[in-house]
């Protein structure tokens, strides 16, 4: 997909899914494959990264896209990006033990390590807040995002 054809019109993005077990899914998404587990002490088989695990690398790699993407069009020099994600989550919602708290992240920390040329740290901040504020997947998680779930009974 080039980016230059999809300005000003609205992006599709599909995933198809289909569970191998409990917690394994086998995913789609275009031409790319993957696969999503939970990990042994969750009951699952470890084969792959968790939903959480997930959402917080299309974090980091949406920040990462971003951030080049702002200091090119400020003509700053960015050699490299490091991102550390942190996130706190109590799972007991998830296994329903309790529903005091919300069952998604409570705090996700993140902490960005840009290398520039000739930059100041002034710019270097100004450039920060830009780059979280136009990054789409940190959008989603910070803002509502209408979720229509639906379903076809297969027998």
């Amino acid at each position: 997909m080039e980016i230059k054809q999809t300005i000003g019109r609205p992006v599709n993005v599909r995933v198809h899914g289909e569970s191998e077990n409990t917690t394994k899914m086998k995913l789609q998404s275009g031409r790319f494959r993957m696969v999503i587990d939970e990990p042994e002490n969750m009951g699952g088989t470890d084969e792959g990264p968790s939903p959480i695990q997930v959402l917080l690398m299309a974090l980091a790699g949406c920040l990462n896209v971003t951030g080049h993407e702002v200091a090119r069009q400020r003509g700053m020099k960015l050699n490299k990006l490091k991102i550390n994600i942190e996130g706190n989550m109590n799972a007991c919602n998830f296994m329903g033990c309790s529903f005091e708290e919300r069952a998604g992240f409570q705090q996700i920390k993140v902490h960005l390590k840009p290398v520039f040329e000739n930059t100041t740290e002034e710019d270097i901040e100004s450039w920060a807040r830009e780059t979280e504020a136009r990054c789409p997947v940190t959008d989603n998680i910070k803002d509502a995002t209408e979720i229509m779930v639906s379903h076809v009974a297969l027998v």
